[in-house]
């Protein structure tokens, strides 16, 4: 993904959407989350502003929209600071407070995204995947985006923060120390906030003269089927500025290796087409790779802008 300018980014509207329930009361939990929110606060200016709404037993607006200046940013860590850990996970109630306290501040040009923090465990109100991810889904098409700040181990539900982040076009993040949370909220703030296209979809498709056998390695859960490709009203994945998206193949070649000259590759895969189409019978290509996308600011009814290439 194209790197953007850091003092040509938008301005950003940002909802921290903050899980003060019992379970975030630990040292890789919330104390991790006040120290790597310190780090975003560095990258953030007076064009931003930042509200705080919390979650546990009850949720509410910890802090209303503040203007990132010296004084908004003291005030910002000030009430980061006073937070503690308590109470149930009320987490339904708070994204539709947080989705609330964003639309009031609403960015035309800007960057509306509410960045949940948790450690993944909701179990009080709308807790439900699919009630919250349709939430999420109606939300990102009026332009306010999700991503997800994931914290601890034992209770990160994956399914249910991969779903909805999938589905309000953001991004999800592990933050299991320090370091990485600099890495996220700092270096990669970007990425994080910045999206440059949306709806991608990468179809890749084998030459069966050259290669036997496939699979991918990983994004199982992330695959569409076949003719998902040419429909523009499926809902893909989101690129970040500066994000760079690694697919891993593991391919076995139609002759046969890496099994070697004492194995017969095909006992267990079907041998190349006997006829094979003419313009591929020499071709020297291995796959053909193809790409389609969104820019941010079109609907799901416009046609995607597509990009092919051999390999």
């Amino acid at each position: 993904g194209k790197d953007i300018i850091r003092k040509d980014r938008p301005a950003t509207n940002l909802v921290f959407l903050l899980d003060v329930s019992g379970s975030m009361n630990n040292a890789n939990k919330l104390p991790l989350l006040k120290k790597s929110m310190s780090y975003l606060l560095e990258e953030l200016n007076e064009k931003d502003s930042v509200s705080i709404v919390v979650y546990a037993g009850a949720s509410g607006l910890a802090l209303p929209a503040t203007k990132v200046d010296d004084a908004g940013r003291q005030l910002i860590s000030e009430t980061m600071n006073k937070l503690s850990a308590g109470g149930s996970t009320a987490g339904g109630q708070g994204i539709k407070l947080a989705y609330k306290t964003a639309k009031q501040n609403f960015k035309k040009d800007g960057v509306n995204r509410i960045i949940l923090a948790t450690d993944g465990d909701f179990n009080v109100g709308v807790s439900s995947n699919s009630a919250l991810t349709q939430l999420v889904k109606e939300k990102a098409k009026e332009g306010t985006y999700l991503s997800v700040l994931g914290f601890g181990s034992g209770n990160i539900n994956d399914q249910m923060l991969e779903s909805i982040t999938n589905n309000g076009n953001g991004n999800y993040s592990y933050i299991d120390s320090v370091k990485e949370g600099r890495k996220v909220l700092l270096e990669d703030m970007m990425g994080t906030m910045v999206t440059i296209a949306k709806d991608v979809k990468v179809q890749v498709v084998m030459n069966p003269n050259k290669v036997k056998a496939y699979r991918l390695i990983g994004y199982s859960n992330r695959m569409l089927p076949p003719e998902a490709f040419l429909d523009k009203k499926v809902d893909a994945g989101e690129i970040g500025a500066g994000h760079t998206v690694t697919a891993l193949y593991e391919i076995i070649p139609a002759d046969g290796t890496p099994f070697g000259d004492n194995i017969d590759g095909s006992r267990y895969f079907k041998k190349p087409e006997a006829k094979p189409n003419p313009a591929l019978k020499d071709s020297p290509e291995m796959m053909f790779v193809k790409l389609a996308y969104k820019q941010p600011n079109q609907k799901m009814e416009d046609e995607s802008t597509y990009v092919s290439k051999p390999f």
